[in-house]
């Protein structure tokens, strides 16, 4: 039987009917891609997938609390539905209580689209996208370019239900464009990302341009050592580091003593001022642009997460306001074991308070500094400190009297996000924004540029 012979909402509401537990979530996650890839000035490759996976959560009351078991299957067939519902419930009941145990979300209404087919996006979404690719490949190989990249675009519909009543809806769209320029001869590469909900927005002749631009800049080579430089991070960049430092957040970890928002002595940093700069962190599952899932869905449960909160309202939170830290990531149980605020984590991820100053007019403000494309390979290196460790790519350049003057090598970095918003003297206009190393994860972020006056270049990196 085919996995979509039943509608999801069906899918879902047969779960629940199966369900012998004492509470039970199911969460049936409708996906279709399409895609496109290129090489050397030409199309290879374009795809459209769609596929099912279902969630099953259990929860089964006992004398010393309630136990948990979900269980995640992909490609389930009706005749699948009551083995899966029944390997939750013996995880449950396998499992000792659950340390995040709350009672099942309720109160919230049923989805006006609940019962309404799945989003599903197709090849049409490149309608206009691929003809501007087509032209800019044309641009590129008069002017001795090679274009390398892949556009992806994503709909996943997802719905979900309880045994308390809940039956929500959520449409996601989310798009990825990633292209490199090379010199014919391999020597020079540039990269430009683009986050985008319907490709509607994307320019490729901009971004060619963009890529023409860098390969121009690289065609004087200069070597530099390690040290501490004035650096200008572009958007992509401050997006890496903050989504690091949002996954590092958790309330409890930090009222523990385990993270960077720990306070010496105990409790947590929440009220202390974390930048000079009037910068605000915040997300919004309503921001235009960025719109992302208006209550919790989670899969599983972690530090910042809990299946227990699945259906929980989500509203717009400030993270840090205006230099000030105002909330950690918590869970209904996170929250009550630290006194802190309840404030769930949010699918996207803005900064902003900075000026209205493009990352060109700081360039034009900078004496002598380093201009970086992205970051890759970012590790963590101490918890304590949110210590991060990575890798500069696509583009290390030095600015001499306003002016880009040639590429330097590349480095490996060592810092904390949490200190760089410390010491940054300067924030440029908020933009959408790809993150290079996370835009598998994570695609919904609008930063600025940030000057930092001593970024920690700790050693010369041979990558490219």
């Amino acid at each position: 039987m085919s996995t979509r012979t039943n509608k999801p909402h069906e899918i879902v509401e047969r779960a629940l009917a199966l369900s012998r537990a004492d509470g039970c979530v199911v969460i049936a996650d409708e996906h279709s891609t399409a895609n496109l890839r290129w090489a050397g000035n030409a199309l290879t490759t374009n795809g459209v997938t769609r596929g099912r996976t279902l969630t099953v959560i259990a929860t089964v009351d006992g004398s010393e609390g309630t136990a948990s078991g979900v269980v995640s299957r992909s490609a389930v067939t009706v005749d699948e539905l009551e083995p899966l519902v029944r390997a939750a419930e013996a995880a449950a009941r396998a499992a000792g209580p659950a340390e995040d145990a709350q009672p099942l979300v309720t109160g919230v209404s049923e989805a006006p689209d609940f019962t309404e087919a799945p989003a599903e996006t197709s090849s049409a979404v490149f309608a206009d996208f691929a003809p501007a690719l087509g032209e800019s490949f044309a641009r590129a190989r008069a002017g001795g370019r090679e274009l390398y990249g892949f556009a992806n675009h994503e709909l996943v519909s997802t719905y979900l239900g309880t045994s308390t009543g809940l039956r929500l809806r959520h449409d996601q769209p989310n798009g990825t464009l990633e292209l490199n320029a090379k010199s014919p001869d391999r020597t020079r590469s540039a990269w430009a990302g683009r986050s985008t909900r319907d490709f509607k927005d994307v320019d490729p002749a901009a971004l060619d341009a963009e890529l023409e631009r860098r390969l121009g800049w690289a065609e004087r080579r200069i070597e530099l050592p390690a040290g501490r430089y004035e650096t200008l991070l572009p958007p992509t960049a401050v997006a890496d580091l903050l989504i690091y430092q949002m996954w590092s957040a958790a309330a409890r970890n930090a009222a523990e003593g385990r993270t960077v928002f720990s306070r010496p002595g105990g409790g947590t940093r929440v009220g202390d001022r974390l930048s000079e700069l009037p910068l605000t962190l915040r997300s919004d599952p309503r921001e235009p642009g960025l719109e992302s899932a208006p209550f919790t869905i989670a899969h599983s449960s972690g530090d910042d997460a809990s299946v227990f909160d699945n259906g929980l309202p989500l509203n717009a939170t400030e993270w840090i306001d205006r230099g000030e830290l105002r909330h950690l990531t918590t869970t209904r149980h996170s929250a009550a074991l630290t006194g802190l605020p309840l404030a769930p984590a949010i699918g996207n991820l803005i900064l902003d308070g900075g000026t209205d100053r493009s990352l060109e007019e700081m360039v034009a403000d900078t004496g002598r500094g380093l201009l970086l494309t992205c970051l890759w390979y970012i590790r963590e290196v101490d918890p304590a400190t949110l210590l991060l460790t990575g890798l500069t790519r696509d583009g290390v350049y030095l600015v001499e009297n306003g002016e880009v003057i040639g590429e330097v090598n590349n480095f490996r970095f060592n810092e904390s996000p949490v200190d760089l918003l410390d010491r940054a003297t300067e924030a440029g206009r908020s933009e959408k924004t790809l993150p290079r190393e996370w835009g598998d994860w994570f695609t919904r972020a609008a930063m600025p540029a940030l000057r930092v006056p001593d970024f920690n270049m700790s050693s010369v990196s041979q990558g490219v």
